[in-house]
């Protein structure tokens, strides 16, 4: 048998943690998760790589944000849109626009079916390929059907990106630097929204414009194809279907340890095999051996880590984001901006705050914790939409309380919910059902998104934008008090620890 005698075989796990099916914990297994576990020796070099190419996934998805919305504008130019059917209704503005949605929430469907069979790696090779498809069908659309077809293949990337981004993250980035790589995918989406805007606003004045938005990211998901080729499969999911016997347990357990020896770099050359084991030790000790059926998603621990997922993302947009962000050209406008000239800049301003706030966020995230940033960005929040709602009501020949306000939202949004919620549905789950839950997570996400996006104009017209920004602020104090109650503290925690302590 190819493997070192010096070093655990998945057949011996079980000795030293013990029968996990009989549910005691013996004193031998409790050492496994140590209180104070020592750092997790890793190459910086080494570790950019698994970042940056699942983080690629997340730009092309910030960039369709920002440059559909300058496309929109040169599809419907009679001069500029290069197209006879360039007299589009409201109703295909709107297909326009949530095509990508609808996508997304499909590919959150596959993705719970597929994601832990093919894992994490394969889902961003897949994703990938249905950014370029879709992206290269848009750029060629001759009609307004097959564009609708594009944007949808789009989503469908979107959708699988958004659920395998930061699990591979979350699984392949060193414990102590785990928050600060997936906040940075959220950098990447915000840095791509910002960029949209920017290519957009360059093309706008062109004929056919919105084809060249489009077919100026093509290289993107080419570069992230062949990265995510390149690296290696998450070890984690090695491990897991090593535990569960998806295959050979010597061949995956083998696997795994070459993966983390690329993940880590050469400082854990001679260190990785007992990593290796380590992990599979505290997965056999937390029960992750046992393949996981559809009903465990709703008992138990897995419950609990489902209802602070999808609790997250659930208040992440439910608290008025889409909204707010529709609302921000007209709120800007009350200030001195014009409709028409300033749209894209203000829309690339609010861009660089959310960046800004967002770099902050990921500074501080690894130091201060997921808790006290989601408590101190939301209670702003909270303040922000209340000022928002007393500026309709009360204050309208005030504008710079709306501004104010308007900034204020922004900024703790990408310090708290934005990247956070992200972070946290990705390091929450149990092992054995984190694809499957994670699905579910960014189907209710996107499901939350479209709701508010399609009930914020008539909701608008009944109740009035004061009242609502008002019911949007009262939601965020009850997110508060889900934060403080519901929501663990996760810093510098592995993913087994987070699964042993806080579920």
């Amino acid at each position: 048998m190819g493997f070192d005698p010096e070093n655990q075989s998945i057949s011996s796990v079980g000795q030293v943690v013990g029968d996990s099916s009989s549910g005691g914990i013996t004193a031998e297994k409790e050492p496994l998760l140590k209180e104070n576990h020592s750092p997790e020796n890793y190459s910086v070099l080494a570790a950019i790589p698994p970042f940056l190419f699942p983080a690629l996934g997340a730009l092309l998805f910030g960039y369709e944000i920002g440059a559909t919305s300058c496309a929109i504008m040169s599809l419907k130019s009679p001069t500029l849109s290069g197209i006879s059917w360039y007299d589009l209704s409201s109703v295909d503005v709107g297909i326009i626009t949530s095509g990508s949605l609808y996508g997304a929430l499909i590919g959150s469907i596959v993705a719970f079916s597929v994601a832990d069979i093919i894992g994490r790696r394969k889902e961003l090779i897949l994703a990938a390929f249905l950014y370029l498809v879709g992206a290269i069908v848009t750029v060629v659309a001759p009609v307004f059907s097959i564009l609708i077809i594009g944007r949808v293949t789009y989503g469908m990337g979107i959708g699988l990106t958004m659920h395998a981004a930061p699990m591979y993250i979350a699984e392949t980035a060193p414990s102590q630097i785990r928050g600060r790589m997936i906040s940075l995918k959220e950098f990447s989406t915000v840095l791509g929204m910002v960029g949209g805007y920017g290519i957009g606003s360059l093309w706008i004045t062109v004929i056919s414009g919105w084809r060249y938005m489009y077919a100026t990211i093509l290289p993107l998901p080419v570069i992230m194809g062949i990265g995510m080729c390149w690296l290696p499969a998450s070890p984690r999911w090695l491990l897991l279907r090593a535990l569960q016997g998806q295959g050979n347990g010597e061949n995956l357990q083998q696997a795994a340890i070459r993966s983390l020896r690329r993940l880590r770099g050469s400082v854990i050359a001679d260190s990785a095999a007992e990593q290796v084991n380590e992990i599979l030790a505290e997965l056999s000790l937390v029960g992750e051996d046992k393949e996981a059926t559809f009903g465990e998603l709703f008992r138990g621990k897995c419950l609990k880590a489902l209802t602070i997922a999808g609790g997250l993302v659930l208040f992440q947009q439910i608290t008025g984001q889409p909204s707010v962000l529709y609302y921000a050209p007209s709120i800007l406008q009350t200030a001195g901006f014009s409709a028409a000239a300033d749209a894209t800049r203000i829309s690339i301003l609010l861009g660089v705050l959310k960046l800004v706030m967002t770099g902050v966020s990921v500074i501080v995230i690894d130091r201060v914790g997921r808790r006290p940033l989601l408590l101190c960005g939301v209670s702003g929040m909270v303040i922000s939409l209340f000022l928002l709602g007393s500026y309709y009501m009360f204050y309208k020949t005030v504008p710079a309380v709306a501004v104010a306000a308007l900034l204020l939202y922004v900024g703790c949004y990408q310090l708290s919910f934005g990247p956070i919620g992200w972070l946290m549905i990705s390091e929450i789950f149990p092992l054995k059902l984190r694809g499957r839950g994670i699905s579910l997570a960014v189907l209710v996400n996107f499901g939350a998104n479209a709701l508010v996006t399609f009930a914020f104009s008539p909701l608008k017209e009944l109740l009035g934008a004061g009242i609502l920004f008002c019911a949007f602020g009262v939601i965020c104090v009850v997110s508060l008090f889900f934060i403080y109650y519901i929501v663990p503290e996760t810093k510098g925690l592995t993913l087994e620890e987070i699964e042993a302590k806080c579920l």
